[in-house]
This record gives C-alpha cells, sequence and structure tokens, in this order.
C-alpha cells in the first residue's frame, strides 16, 4: 500500500455520501481509462465483461490472476480511485472471496465487488447463508488492508434467472448487515423497484446501467436513492459498435468518412500523451 492509494480510498467513499449519485464508468485498458479521466470523471471501476472482451472470451471466462492484471493496469494508468468487478472471486469457499479482496488491494485498486452467482448453470446463486458467509469474509479481508478499502457486494438474482424482488432485498440486506459498504443488484426492472431496493437498505447502492429499457437517467435514479451508477460493458460495446461501423463503411464502400467523425480533441490528445 502506498499512501496515494490510501488517499484515492478516502476520496472514493467521500464520493458515495452524496450529495447525489456519481457516475463511475468502465474503462477496458489503460487507454480508455485515461480518456474517461480526462474527461473529468472522478472515479473508474473494471468490468469483467469488458476485460473477457478485450481477451476475446465470454464473461467468466477469465481468471483471477488475468482479471487482477487488468484491474492493476487500469489503476496504474491514472490517478483516479478504481474498483474492481472481481465476479464472485474465482472460487467457492469464503476463504477464496477474501483472498481475492486482499490480493485486489495489493494490485492497486481501492475497492471491488463480489457477487453471489456461483458460475454453475445448474445452480446459478450460492444457498443465503453461504453467499451471506462469502460476504463477511471479504468484508473482514477488506478491513484487514490497511486503508478504507470499499467491498461492494452484488445480489444477481435478476441476471441468473430468479427476478425475484423479495429475495434480492433479503440478500443485500444480509450483506449489509455483514458489513459490505455498498449495494448492489444488476437488472432491477423499472425505477419502483429501485426505490424499493433504495428504501431497504442504509448503505449506498450501486445502479448498473447496461440493459435496454432498463438503463434510466442519472436524475431519476438519484431521485430514487441510487448513490453509484456505473455503465458496465455499455462504453465498450458503444466503441466496438463504431469500430464495427467505421471498418464497414471501409470495406463494402471503400470510403472512410468516420476519419472526419473521429471525436478527439487536440486537448484530449494531450491529455492522452501526458
Amino acid at each position: 500500500m502506498t499512501q496515494s492509494q490510501a488517499e484515492k480510498a478516502e476520496r472514493f467513499r467521500a464520493l458515495h455520501q452524496g450529495p447525489g449519485a456519481f457516475i463511475i464508468p468502465n474503462p477496458w485498458d489503460g487507454g480508455s481509462a485515461r480518456i474517461l479521466a480526462a474527461l473529468g470523471f472522478a472515479a473508474l471501476a473494471t468490468s469483467s465483461g469488458a476485460c473477457a472482451a478485450t481477451l476475446g472470451r465470454r464473461d467468466g471466462k477469465v481468471t483471477r490472476e488475468e482479471a487482477l492484471a487488468h484491474a492493476g493496469a487500469i489503476a496504474a494508468a491514472v490517478d483516479l480511485p478504481v474498483s474492481a468487478d472481481l465476479e464472485n472471486g474465482f472460487a467457492h469457499p469464503p476463504s477464496a472471496a477474501a483472498e481475492t479482496v486482499r490480493r485486489a488491494a495489493q494490485a492497486g485498486v481501492v475497492g471491488c465487488s463480489i457477487e453471489d452467482a456461483s458460475g454453475d448453470r445448474g445452480k446459478p446463486l450460492y444457498d443465503f447463508a453461504h453467499a451471506t458467509e462469502r460476504v463477511a469474509a471479504a468484508v473482514d479481508a477488506a478491513r484487514s488492508v490497511g486503508f478504507a478499502f470499499t467491498l461492494t457486494a452484488r445480489s444477481e438474482n435478476f441476471l441468473r434467472g430468479n427476478p425475484d424482488l423479495d429475495d434480492t432485498i433479503r440478500r443485500l440486506q444480509a450483506y449489509e448487515k455483514a458489513g459490505a459498504d455498498v449495494l448492489m443488484a444488476p437488472g432491477l426492472p423499472d425505477l419502483a423497484a429501485v426505490k424499493r431496493v433504495c428504501a431497504a437498505l442504509t448503505k449506498p447502492f450501486n445502479f448498473m446501467v447496461g440493459i435496454k429499457g432498463k438503463s434510466f437517467t442519472a436524475a431519476a435514479l438519484a431521485e430514487a436513492g441510487v448513490r453509484r451508477i456505473s455503465l458496465a460493458t455499455s462504453l465498450y460495446r458503444a466503441a466496438i459498435s463504431a469500430l464495427v461501423a467505421a471498418a464497414t463503411e471501409a470495406k463494402a464502400q471503400g470510403t472512410f468518412g468516420y476519419v472526419d467523425a473521429a471525436i478527439a480533441t487536440p486537448e484530449l490528445n494531450r491529455h492522452l500523451q501526458e
């Protein structure tokens, strides 16, 4: 741990105190992280899906070592707090989730998320008790690293075939009681559900943008009680969509209009070169 990492950790904690909600975008490499920093964002988060995509794989097919190296590279590229998406900790036992948190702190990030998705298609969610034990172990590890590491606990019900709002709230409340600093439940269907979740918690709630028809405005989310808004893989998908459009124009038409449409400014280029 360095003093600057501790300072970043405190800055990250303070962002969750409001007022309102802050947007935490998800870069996919050091270059995209520097662009987002130059645009003025106050913190960044990795995305497991974007990380996997940069390696030519599907989400969930990255090793712990690869995910930590990816997060460390992004953290090293910018002078901003970075939180890492570390899926379920890359193993089932609570001790494994704890070890992942400790190693994340060593990699240079100031926070991470641990989810209750098992990775097992036959049983995609951990049992309630086991999921809670894993969060508690992750919290203990976060408290042991020597600075204010922010642990986010995720309930994956709505992404894993169990769209049960009552169970989602029950899980989030248990994770909050276990000591998680931030709570998260990707895939909530509407603002009414978001409001209900936020009202049931006392810790900050992170809403995940990125699902079509379920990505509400920052103002509406803040009004619902959200403190942090992450963008998941949406920026990566937007960038790849632009790549596909540009490459298709070049191949199909033999024209290069996308060159003139590039939005990079001299000021942004200067930031990237510093």
